[in-house]
């Protein structure tokens, strides 16, 4: 069954430092080796700032858009993965590697498989 991990965490207020954006950059590149190693890899991506979001409704048939998040909140959506998983139990587990998931959160929602509906 296919998970996406979405990974929240709080919006940076500065510019990381080099060193600490390598370290990231280095606990990422290793997570996903791993997931790609274990063949569990089906997608991955991260996300611009929250400040570059536009939030899409249409109210009445009249599309409206607003400039930035749906709401206002300390953790932002930051990327995702998302994983061919044997069951739930293997995504917590994988979940749980997420560098992100030190300072922030991950939210494991399973993807829904619209070819077994019939």
């Amino acid at each position: 069954m296919q998970y996406m991990l979405l990974i929240y965490g709080p919006e940076p207020t500065a510019i990381p430092l080099q060193e600490a954006m390598q370290t990231d950059l280095d606990e990422y590149n290793a997570f996903t080796k791993e997931v790609m190693d274990r063949k569990l890899m089906v997608s991955s991506e991260a996300l611009h700032p929250v400040a570059t979001a536009t939030t899409v409704r249409v109210r009445d048939g009249k599309t409206m858009t607003t400039d930035g998040p749906f709401a206002e909140t300390k953790e932002v959506l930051g990327g995702f993965y998302i994983l061919n998983c044997k069951n739930l139990d293997e995504a917590i587990e994988m979940a749980a590697k997420i560098p992100g998931a030190k300072n922030g959160a991950i939210e494991i929602r399973p993807v829904f498989d619209f070819s077994q509906m019939s």
